[in-house]
């Protein structure tokens, strides 16, 4: 049997850009995306701390150290700069090895920094 689990997690980032012009994703600062052994293209579910919104979205590489966390695309409609952001990603696996599996969580600082 096959079931879906937690795989990575950024739980408080904070929104740094909206940026309404753009084909849609959410940019990451790459160093983040590592800590939380997230990939570019990987598929996310962004849930928005300060209005409730869940989007489903893909990671795009953001430039390392720079704290950035941007919705692109009609998703910046789902949240403004300064909204605090949990960033997941699920894997699916065997049954047995979702009981012994340990997913990424990351607890960013202040400006988005490890």
């Amino acid at each position: 049997m096959q079931i879906e689990v937690l795989k990575s997690k950024v739980h408080r980032a904070v929104l740094t850009e909206a940026n309404l012009n753009y084909v849609g994703s959410l940019t990451l600062d790459e160093e983040l995306m590592e800590a939380a052994n997230m990939i570019e293209n990987e598929k996310i579910q962004v849930v928005n701390v300060n209005n409730g919104e869940r989007i489903e979205t893909y990671l795009i590489k953001g430039k390392r150290g720079s704290g950035t966390c941007c919705l692109n695309g009609p998703a910046a409609r789902k949240g403004a700069v300064g909204d605090i952001i949990i960033i997941i990603s699920y894997a699916t696996m065997d049954f047995e090895a979702a009981k012994r599996y340990k997913p990424s969580i990351v607890f960013p600082k202040e400006g988005n920094k490890l």
